[in-house]
């Protein structure tokens, strides 16, 4: 496209085989006021100087970029900056592309799973939800399991006791300020397994239980982690029967064999409110969500040593 000469005038059909515009697209603009004519003809026609190639220059540009006239006309007249309205279309664009890649998200998930339309469609809410959202819906869900048990969602660590439903509370409430740019399949599935269980009316008083019997329990037994998973572990993999004398060999190795049965008996009803395979999930999600790997389950470990002091004390 060769340099216009200075006062050299251009009609419509002119100007847009020297830019390339359609005619109809710069008539349009010019109505709109983006590219005003510089005079007009005998017979009426609109004429456009040498400044009118520039400016049509630069609006097909900001048009390509996705700009809205308003913002286009802002530029031209120069009441913002390109790099003003470059800076508030990159934010826009990062949403847009945060919530695509969502969308990705939940329809590779759909698409493994096999979901149902109420399953897509939970999905495809969570996936939108933002970070505050987000922690609102755990929020909720610890502060009325935890009323009276434990600190609600503002206090602050120094602010509240430090007992043992504290820290399950504070625990509980761990998410990550955002979901990654592009989440794997299995942490949108994962916030779908949690929003459905911190609903669910059944787990939330089972874990309100866990956190008052935690308060009431004065002085709760201690139990060696590493005996249990080591040796009602093994037991559970060999097939041991809890209450056969194999299994009673097992039991007195974790617990000792001089706990007499009013201390036993204490220490399954303690284990009795505290093994859950649902609170043991809630968990293993957190970790997904946060990107983590979840933690083995050791719910049938316990399992195996409940039933197994049951046995011992014929309950």
């Amino acid at each position: 496209m060769s340099t216009p000469e200075p006062g050299e005038l251009f009609t419509i059909g002119q100007l847009a085989r020297r830019t390339g515009v359609p005619a109809r697209t710069i008539r349009f603009w010019s109505d709109a006021g983006l590219v005003p004519p510089a005079a007009r003809s005998a017979s009426g026609y609109r004429l456009y100087d040498a400044e009118a190639v520039s400016r049509l220059e630069l609006i097909r540009a900001l048009r390509e970029l996705g700009l809205g006239l308003d913002v286009v006309r802002a530029i031209a007249s120069r009441v913002t900056t390109v790099a003003e309205v470059a800076a508030a279309h990159v934010a826009v664009l990062d949403r847009q592309i945060r919530t695509l890649r969502l969308r990705r998200a939940v329809l590779s998930t759909v698409a493994k799973r096999g979901n149902t339309l109420e399953e897509t469609l939970l999905m495809h809410k969570l996936a939108r939800l933002s970070a505050q959202e987000r922690q609102q819906l755990i929020d909720d869900f610890v502060d009325s399991t935890f009323a009276g048990a434990a600190p609600a969602a503002h206090d602050t660590p120094e602010s509240a006791q430090d007992t043992p439903e504290t820290s399950i509370a504070r625990g509980m409430r761990q998410l990550p300020a955002e979901l990654p740019d592009d989440p794997a399949p299995e942490q949108v599935d994962a916030w779908v397994e949690l929003a459905e269980l911190v609903a669910d009316e059944d787990f939330r008083q089972r874990v309100r239980t866990m956190a008052l019997t935690g308060r009431r329990t004065a002085d709760p037994l201690a139990l060696d982690y590493q005996a249990v998973t080591e040796h009602a572990g093994q037991a559970l993999a060999h097939g041991t029967a809890p209450g056969s004398p194999e299994g009673k060999t097992v039991l007195d190795r974790i617990v000792g064999p001089d706990m007499t049965a009013a201390p036993r008996a204490q220490l399954l009803r303690q284990l009795e409110t505290f093994t859950d395979a649902r609170v043991e999930r809630y968990w293993q999600l957190l970790a997904i969500i946060n990107g983590q790997q979840p933690p083995p389950s050791v719910v049938p470990v316990f399992g195996w040593l409940i039933a197994a002091l049951r046995a011992d004390l014929g309950s």
